[in-house]
């Protein structure tokens, strides 16, 4: 527990520079799909659930949660984003245990952001047809249980984007801990503490190229130049996270999670997160969240569409799968409310094999 703390502080005060809050720096950072959480269960969370996140999800928050996976896990999210705006993510991740060698994960998130017209210089009328955006994350994470209370992993992701003939790409990386303990004696329910520390999207910079980008000139001795003309070079939106949770359990059945989280952004504002998990037996989980940041509640002043509320739902259905196991087929629910448009809905499977 020392160890932990210690090694928390330490990189706290490595990062005050970096992670301070940049409210003047909104709108500098490129690749903001990275902070879209497309997973049903921890998007009901607002991300906050830093230190209790478990599975392939973890990998959104904190990849350390992915040791936690006992055997093999599949999930699947759609995501309709800012309703109103027809953008629709869909995300796949699969996760699989190697024992006492770690665990080892893979995601996926494709993004459709709808058909554009296309123009140019010498067409700007757009009589040239449409075409449409494709962005695209894919991560792979590995993790692992080190002790009986610490769990780290680390992520590297690979981030693509591109607008018909002009194109980015950039490679980011994650890492973060898990301290998990019983603090109390109880002989049933282990880990009911919960801490974790993440750092997100440290990466390249990255810089659209291309042939859109590519232009032609007409010199008076008759010859004809080409030059390229990349974009600018932007950074990716660095992300420091801390949080904690501590299981309240109300008899063999009933259980109640308290969450609390601390986000360090380095393009926007810092960002203080509570909420509430309900969960009865193993089965059914009710959650609800609300992430603050600085003028969220003055409609004049925010900087965000985000409102700050985050609710869920999961319902878990047991079954027998091979070799007599037990294994579980999850459905996953969550809205997050935003001003303008009608929020974001996440729905999501799992299976845990």
């Amino acid at each position: 527990m020392k160890r932990f703390l210690v090694f928390s502080f330490v990189v706290l005060t490595a990062f005050t520079q970096l992670f301070g809050g940049n409210p003047e720096r909104a709108g500098q950072a490129g690749a903001t799909q990275l902070l879209i959480n497309t997973w049903g269960r921890s998007s009901g969370f607002n991300g906050i659930n830093i230190g209790s996140t478990y599975g392939i999800e973890s990998i959104m928050n904190n990849p350390a949660g992915l040791a936690t996976t006992k055997r093999t896990e599949l999930v699947f999210g759609h995501t309709r984003y800012l309703v109103g705006t027809d953008i629709n993510i869909n995300s796949f991740g699969f996760s699989q245990s190697m024992k006492k060698a770690g665990v080892i994960g893979i995601y996926v998130s494709a993004f459709d952001l709808g058909d554009f017209i296309r123009t140019t210089e010498d067409n700007p009328e757009g009589e040239l047809g449409n075409f449409s955006p494709t962005f695209m994350n894919l991560g792979i994470s590995f993790a692992k249980q080190f002790t009986d209370h610490i769990y780290v992993g680390a992520t590297i992701k690979v981030v693509h984007e591109s607008i018909f003939d002009a194109g980015a790409n950039g490679v980011a990386f994650d890492a973060g801990v898990q301290y998990r303990t019983n603090l109390g004696e109880d002989s049933v329910h282990t880990d009911r503490l919960k801490l974790g520390i993440s750092l997100r999207n440290i990466g390249s910079t990255m810089q659209y190229g291309g042939d859109g980008l590519t232009f032609r000139t007409n010199r008076a001795d008759d010859f004809t130049s080409l030059s390229a003309r990349p974009t600018e070079s932007f950074e990716m939106p660095s992300v420091l996270s801390m949080g904690l949770s501590y299981d309240f359990f109300l008899g063999a059945q009933h259980r109640l999670t308290p969450l609390f989280a601390f986000i360090a952004n380095s393009f926007s504002h810092d960002q203080l997160g509570v909420g509430m998990e309900y969960g009865f037996s193993k089965y059914l989980m009710l959650r609800y969240s609300f992430l603050y940041e600085k003028d969220i509640l003055d409609d004049d002043k925010r900087m965000t569409a985000w409102t700050g509320h985050g609710m869920g739902l999961t319902v878990e259905i047991p079954f027998k799968s091979g070799e007599g196991r037990t294994s579980t087929f999850g459905l996953d629910y969550s809205y997050r409310s935003t001003n303008p448009f009608s929020g974001t809905h996440v729905i999501g499977a799992r299976i845990d094999l």
